[in-house]
């Protein structure tokens, strides 16, 4: 499953927010790696909206295996106060995008669509 989320961090604190991300701490690396959050990609506009990537075999199994862990606990305390939502936890005030548009499942369906014609004709 892929995932698309945004959020927001605060125009004046996006400069720490990248430092910050740019040496995260290797135990949460581990945890997120071990929650099944793959292929993880965060991104960040000028203006700070943030757009977050990421594969896992199911989101909420996966965000729910991060909620448990002390590591998790610990880094969303010290990223809350660079976010414009700081009403929830950062990893928990992320609004899901739905995906539209996947090359390869498009590839992959066309190709299928291609094979059954041709054993039809």
């Amino acid at each position: 499953m892929r995932v698309c989320f945004r959020s927001s961090i605060q125009p004046e604190l996006m400069d720490e927010y990248k430092r910050r991300h740019a040496a995260v701490w290797p135990e949460m690396l581990r945890a997120l790696k071990d929650a099944g959050w793959n292929n993880y990609s965060l991104f960040l506009a000028p203006d700070g909206q943030l757009i977050g990537y990421l594969e896992c075999d199911d989101y909420e199994t996966a965000q729910a295996r991060m909620a448990v862990t002390d590591v998790n606990a610990r880094w969303q305390a010290e990223m809350a106060t660079l976010f414009s939502n700081s009403e929830l936890p950062p990893d928990q005030g992320f609004e899901i995008v739905e995906e539209v548009f996947n090359l390869e499942d498009q590839l992959a369906k066309a190709s299928t669509v291609a094979t059954q014609q041709k054993e039809q004709a």
